[in-house]
């Protein structure tokens, strides 16, 4: 038990003191005004974003890349809203900002991942979209 017990300790102490490269995310001024526009109007409420969220609305990560959506879908949806979603009434500039903040957080990855790798360190290895967000 004890030999459990020490290695449980080694592995976690291992696992969450690593400097290990998490990638660095760099989201356009545009987009940064679309976050905080999406967290103004807890939009998150609603919907997710990689799985979290609310679960009233889809989830966003990649309606930019759905075929049949992208800019013209988002923007018609934040305009006019439908059945739960409420009708916004966001000026050009924030309809632009927000679907260049769901653009970028598009270009970051996949939702669900189907591609993952569990690592035998305990790390989860993703599939990116953008090679740049990849071990930046």
């Amino acid at each position: 038990m004890i030999i459990l017990i020490i290695s449980f300790s080694f592995y976690n102490y291992t696992i969450y003191t690593s400097k290990s490269n998490y990638g660095s995310i760099h989201l356009s001024d545009k987009a940064v005004q679309g976050e905080n526009i999406w967290l103004k109007k807890n939009c998150n409420a609603c919907h997710q974003l990689y799985g979290l969220g609310g679960y009233l609305g889809p989830d966003l990560t990649n309606v930019y890349s759905t075929k049949g959506k992208g800019k013209v879908y988002i923007k018609a949806m934040m305009s006019s809203g439908i059945k739960a979603m409420p009708k916004f009434n966001f000026s050009e500039n924030e309809k632009e900002a927000l679907v260049q903040f769901l653009k970028e957080v598009d270009q970051t990855g996949y939702y669900p991942n189907f591609d993952a790798k569990i690592e035998p360190n305990g790390w989860v290895s993703l599939k990116y979209k953008n090679p740049n967000y990849e071990n930046e």
